[in-house]
């Protein structure tokens, strides 16, 4: 029975993993309700369940192309982080991870209390900011607000977001892996792309 549940288990984190992939469910959490409800079952996977699962569907889908595209994203970043590197911008999301796929974007972090600043060095580089715009999230009762710039560059989406500079020390839980959001800054990402392209930053 156990091995039935688990194998039910992946199979719902599978179905999850699709329609993410996908793009009919943007949320891991409405993706899991849907996949259950889909294979009419109440398992719900945890989201890292679901993550592992997206990220071997990726593969699978992708093989080659998704390595290469994964240095170049990585390529891209640091020349975005270049470009802000008085900020000290940090790589995080899919493309710090390892895991990322076709339909990712690069995620950049700043700790920085003047997020207009950030816009207009990007805009002083040549680069076109699409939009920027502040958002607010609730996490644990608590309201955060933060700046979000996006923009294109070398084919990618890139999307960075300014917290005020007082959170730069609190850590910050992932919500798919539950492991702590470090990132990469300048150097570290430099050196991966020197010695270890593709490495992956999963917890264990």
């Amino acid at each position: 029975m156990k091995e039935n549940r688990e194998s039910l288990r992946r199979k719902i984190a599978r179905e999850a993993a699709l329609l993410l992939y996908t793009g009919q469910e943007k949320e891991y959490r409405q993706a899991k309700i849907r996949a259950a409800e889909n294979l009419g079952v109440k398992i719900l996977p945890s989201n890292r369940e679901i993550a592992e699962e997206l990220d071997r569907l990726a593969q699978e889908l992708e093989g080659e192309e998704r390595e290469k595209r994964l240095i170049e994203m990585r390529e891209t970043a640091l020349q975005i982080m270049k470009i802000l590197k008085v900020f000290n911008p940090r790589l995080i999301g899919s493309v710090w991870r390892g895991t990322a796929n076709k339909n990712s974007d690069i995620d950049i972090i700043i700790f920085h209390d003047k997020p207009k600043e950030i816009t207009t060095t990007l805009k002083n580089a040549g680069l076109f900011v699409r939009y920027a715009e502040w958002q607010t999230t609730e996490k644990r009762g608590e309201e955060k607000t933060s700046f979000h710039i996006f923009l294109e560059y070398s084919g990618y989406e890139i999307e960075i977001v300014v917290k005020p500079s007082e959170e730069a020390e609190a850590v910050e839980k992932c919500e798919i892996y539950g492991d702590k959001i470090t990132g990469l800054n300048i150097e570290e990402l430099e050196k991966v792309l020197k010695t270890s392209p593709l490495q992956k930053f999963l917890p264990k």
